[in-house]
């Protein structure tokens, strides 16, 4: 690979990491051919996208990128390192778990969501259950419109209890 080629590589890189708001790192060593295409099968029904890079050119772009500290992921580029990018948060993080229900592969090495640093395969199980911004925007939606139910379903029981109150009062009257 040329000099040249390498920079266009850093400076892709740099600027795809600068413009994600998520991003993991994995390791897809030991995976065949059939396998690996099976995983970015996966990845692009799911909208991930995802590229095997060199450790070096990596670590080259992380570090050009202005604005983040990337020094606690330096030590997990090692080995072959996939880099997944998402919109939503805990989407590779469950594509990942899903996947290694037929193998071992791929383990997480890293994972950059928002500006927090998760690192180790370790973490998996939290990124899975982390909530995406829709999913949080929902709960809070339907939070909000519960007690506004329950205010409007009181308001009508009791409109139609007073009703129900008069006409039998009405009736009471007229015998």
């Amino acid at each position: 690979m040329t000099k040249e080629e390498k920079n266009r590589i850093i400076s892709e890189l740099s600027e795809s990491l600068s413009n994600a708001e998520v991003f993991y790192l994995a390791d897809t060593s030991e995976l065949n051919a059939e396998t690996t295409s099976k995983l970015r099968r996966e990845c692009f029904n799911k909208n991930i996208s995802i590229r095997v890079v060199k450790n070096t050119l990596l670590k080259r772009a992380l570090q050009s990128v202005d604005g983040r500290d990337f020094d606690s992921i330096y030590g997990t580029l090692e080995g072959t390192t996939a880099i997944m990018f998402s919109e939503i948060g805990n989407a590779p993080a469950k594509l990942i778990k899903d996947f290694r229900k037929g193998g071992e592969r791929p383990v997480l090495k890293a994972a950059y969501i928002q500006e927090a640093i998760f690192i180790g395969d370790n973490q998996l199980d939290s990124l899975v259950k982390l909530k995406s911004r829709l999913e949080l925007i929902g709960e809070v939606v339907g939070l909000l419109q519960s007690p506004a139910k329950n205010v409007i379903s009181a308001l009508q029981s009791g409109g139609q209890t007073i009703a129900g109150l008069v006409k039998t009062l009405e009736e009471r009257n007229k015998n």
